[in-house]
């Protein structure tokens, strides 16, 4: 398993599957754009899932394989 994989969960990785564009700017904004729309403790989830984003690299979200849970 990828190394940067490891610091995500199943159910981050799937969060961030709906939101993936294919750079790590693109996603931000993405789900920056659905934050307001979300509610109670899905928004506190999407906010520490997009916050870990937030703090890697571009060669760590490079290296970061995300796939929705039905394709692996």
């Amino acid at each position: 398993m990828n190394r940067f994989n490891s610091n995500f969960t199943v159910e981050e990785t799937n969060l961030l599957s709906i939101y993936m564009t294919g750079s790590k700017e693109g996603l931000v904004v993405a789900m920056n754009a659905a934050l307001p729309f979300m509610e109670g403790e899905m928004r506190d989830f999407a906010a520490r899932t997009l916050e870990k984003v937030v703090c890697m690299t571009e060669a760590e979200f490079a290296g970061l394989a995300v796939y929705p849970a039905d394709e692996v």
